[in-house]
């Protein structure tokens, strides 16, 4: 315990030394592309798996770091030891399954004629 605060301690002066910069004011509007611009409900929902599948792969990546440090910080106790390896593993297994997932979609897709990105959903008009 007494490295992580020594450590800490360290990177906060660290980062406290730091020399400002002076810059000029920077004008930071962006303009939305227009790959943005959803006028169908099909480009929503492919939008919408997309999106799904991006929050899960990030969750699964900070799930895997998080047991990482935990186990790092365990220094050694058992069941410290015990639930970072189950967290670890279980981040693995959620990441198999988000790309397992994947998979099947696009292979679906394939065989069905369609794209899970590209959705075409059929409206009565």
């Amino acid at each position: 315990m007494k490295k992580l605060n020594m450590a800490i301690i360290s990177l906060g002066f660290i980062l406290l030394k730091a020399n400002p910069v002076f810059a000029e004011t920077v004008d930071l509007s962006v303009s939305r592309p227009d790959i943005v611009k959803i006028t169908k409900p099909d480009q929503l929902l492919g939008g919408l798996i997309a999106l799904i599948f991006m929050v899960a792969v990030l969750a699964s990546f900070i799930f895997l770091v998080w047991g990482g440090v935990q186990w790092i910080i365990s220094g050694g106790d058992k069941a410290g030891v015990e639930a970072a390896q189950h967290r670890i593993q279980a981040a693995l297994l959620g990441l198999f399954i988000v790309f397992v997932s994947w998979a099947i979609f696009t292979i679906v897709g394939q065989f069905l004629g369609f794209s899970i990105w590209n959705l075409k959903i059929a409206t009565p008009f």
